[in-house]
């Protein structure tokens, strides 16, 4: 009963052919009774019905098997990329004459639905790009709108002004190195990100490496009547396996940051703490702090706490962002923990050399 309400195609033919064969001889029947007699049109007529429906019937069955043998194949060869066992051997036991539409439906919704679940997943994405490109383009107009202000200055008269010519081209300059340094800190990310940057893993010595940090700022923090020092019991040699290079970039900027940040008579360490095959390095102050509502976000390009401050100290917002990148680019962590008014500690993890 079922394969007439859902005939399949080779069905159908066979019910068309036998329905026009039916039905000519009915009406030859009728006519040979009423007249006793064969005509010949009748005759013509039913040998060319008859040669048609074989003719159709044929081409129709051997059509149909060989297109439906294509899209089987088609059909095996999708299923077949990465597919489970299981999941192969009902390809094979498929009806494929019976459900193949039914098949092919469902094959589109779940693509619908998937490139759906694949927008929403990207909608985040988009809205971070636009937010991404404005922080870009706010942080480089600032600098060529103050340099564009003093030359138009002096290009109006001031050139010839002893007394404003000197500052305003040295301002110029200040801001032509911030706007460098954002260029370069920009290409350092796109680096990393695109795994351009080759990193060079070597065995050094991390102690030593951060008192030649905490040198290099040493005058910095002497202005700031900040002390610089190695945690207490930290002060041995710590042998780990990175590019010696990239993680001075990384002490660099924690040290650089907390120094910035700090409170005048405060101080900022550097410790080092065995974690058995990683050595954990803390970088801490008693500076002024952070609210927790920005600990998640302190990573992100551009993203300042205290945006006047930080571009009053000629920050680029796009330190903490580097060194994220740097000691992922090591398969390593970093974090941070802080109070108000209390300071920061920001750690983060590399691999202890083995020899």
């Amino acid at each position: 009963m079922n394969s007439f309400r859902n005939p399949t195609p080779q069905q159908i033919t066979i019910y068309t052919a036998l329905y026009t064969a039916l039905s000519v001889l009915t009406v030859m029947l009728v006519y040979s009774l009423l007249t006793g007699s064969w005509p010949s049109w009748l005759m013509l007529f039913l040998v060319t019905v008859t040669t048609f429906v074989t003719a159709f019937y044929i081409f129709g069955f051997y059509l149909r098997k060989y297109i439906y043998r294509k899209i089987k194949v088609i059909y095996k060869s999708i299923h077949s990329l990465k597919m489970p066992k299981d999941q192969k051997q009902k390809i094979k036991d498929f009806d494929f004459d019976s459900h193949i539409i039914d098949e092919v439906e469902k094959q589109v919704i779940e693509w619908a639905a998937q490139k759906v679940e694949e927008e929403a997943q990207l909608a985040p994405m988009d809205d971070y790009r636009r937010n991404l490109l404005g922080n870009i383009s706010h942080e480089l107009k600032t600098p060529i709108f103050n340099i564009q202000g003093y030359l138009h200055t002096l290009l109006d008269g001031a050139i010839h002004d002893d007394r404003v010519n000197e500052k305003y081209l040295k301002r110029s300059a200040q801001n032509l190195e911030r706007l460098n340094s954002i260029v370069e800190d920009l290409d350092i990310i796109s680096q990393i990100e695109g795994q351009q940057m080759d990193m060079e893993f070597q065995r050094f010595d991390i102690h030593k490496l951060a008192v030649e940090v905490l040198d290099d700022l040493e005058l910095k923090a002497k202005n700031k009547a900040i002390k610089l020092r190695i945690k207490e019991g930290c002060n041995r040699p710590y042998f780990v396996e990175a590019d010696r290079d990239r993680i001075r970039q990384v002490l660099d900027n924690l040290v650089n940051n907390a120094v910035k940040y700090g409170n005048p008579n405060g101080y900022v360490q550097i410790g080092f703490y065995d974690m058995d095959i990683n050595l954990l390095i803390e970088v801490s102050d008693n500076g002024i702090g952070i609210d927790n509502q920005h600990l998640n976000r302190l990573f992100e390009r551009f993203y300042r706490v205290d945006k006047a401050r930080s571009r009053e100290e000629g920050g680029t917002g796009l330190g903490l962002s580097i060194v994220k990148h740097i000691v992922e680019a090591h398969n390593q962590t970093i974090n941070v923990r802080s109070s108000k008014m209390v300071g920061s500690t920001f750690g983060f993890t590399l691999e202890k050399s083995k020899e």
